[in-house]
């Protein structure tokens, strides 16, 4: 693979064209505090893993609509003290995994909590959330363009509230020290990181790894590779409708929720990605709101920084938090 953006040397300048809606908060504001009325009590309980250093908990909160969202919360076995907690979220396609999956962050001293994907899981790991809003669920992606003809009705306006309640949730556990609340993903779960630092005051910190959803116009002209085709292919066949998906669009951007976020962040992109061009990254790096760091990988496709993005994450939040 060669390089397949523009060179290094003119990404600290880019900036994005997408447009920031004038009703951008107020869209946002009112999702959320009706995502929060219809909330009902979270479920946890314990899972018999046969694990000696960690132990995890099955949860159901209450994401979008009220609606009933699972995750694992993995913790350092015996803990007391209220810990610090890093919320994951997952990449396009799948879903929570097995509750075996993914030990780094418990085994390092963090609450972990990782957020299931509602409708997808049935990729590269499983899921167990319905879209219930949408076509039900778990399936075999996409979901790039459903219901993205309304604000109201697209896919990423209920999988970024289930975020929100997410943190929110996390902060609510009484084994969790709600000031020390880090977010973290890659790819879609990069993006999803990102929205949430947009819309959720107060974090420790966020690290978007290769963050997909970051500057639909560039990303959508200027990549041939999925998921950002499906918008491409939908719109090649609805040629009337690509109006009203501009308009959609920018209310689910990570550039417009990099400018509202604050806590510090540790981006990673690659020069080589096909999949999340680094520009379309930088275009949200380039305006957001707090302190930023960013690992560059010369050489690496949408894999990043693979196992040393983890390293460099965990240091990251470790240094944080101990602050």
């Amino acid at each position: 693979m060669m390089y397949v953006d523009m060179p290094e040397s003119e990404l600290p300048d880019y900036r994005s064209s997408q447009v920031d809606p004038t009703d951008f908060d107020d869209f946002w504001d009112a999702t959320l505090s009706t995502a929060r009325a219809e909330a009902s009590a979270v479920r946890i309980e314990p899972v018999d893993s046969g694990l000696t250093t960690i132990d995890v908990f099955d949860v159901t909160f209450s994401g979008w609509g009220g609606q009933p969202v699972e995750a694992w919360l993995r913790m350092p076995k015996g803990a007391t003290a209220a810990l610090p907690a890093i919320v994951e979220f997952v990449g396009y396609g799948g879903g929570r995994g097995h509750f075996l999956d993914n030990l780094l962050f418990a085994s390092s001293g963090f609450a972990h909590f990782q957020m299931d994907t509602r409708g997808q899981g049935s990729s590269w790991s499983m899921g167990d959330t319905a879209d219930a809003d949408g076509s039900g669920g778990p399936q075999y992606p996409g979901v790039m363009t459903r219901g993205i003809e309304s604000r109201e009705t697209y896919y990423y306006r209920r999988l970024f509230t289930d975020a929100v309640r997410a943190v929110e949730t996390v902060r609510e556990l009484p084994q969790v020290d709600e000031s020390r609340v880090s977010v973290f993903g890659i790819s879609q779960g990069g993006g999803i990181a990102l929205a949430v630092a947009g819309l959720v005051p107060g974090l420790a910190a966020v690290a978007p790894c290769v963050p997909f959803l970051c500057d639909f116009p560039r990303a959508t002209v200027m990549t041939d590779s999925y998921p950002y085709k499906e918008i491409r292919d939908f719109l090649a066949v609805h040629r009337h409708k690509v109006g009203t998906v501009a308009e959609v669009l920018p209310y689910f951007d990570g550039v417009n929720f990099a400018k509202r976020a604050t806590a510090p962040a540790l981006f990673s992109a690659s020069l080589m990605d096909a999949t999340c061009p680094p520009s379309t990254i930088h275009g949200a790096y380039n305006v957001y709101g707090g302190e930023r760091s960013m690992s560059l990988w010369q050489f690496n496709g949408h894999e990043g920084g693979g196992v040393i993005d983890l390293q460099r994450a965990l240091a990251f939040f470790r240094s944080v938090v101990a602050a």
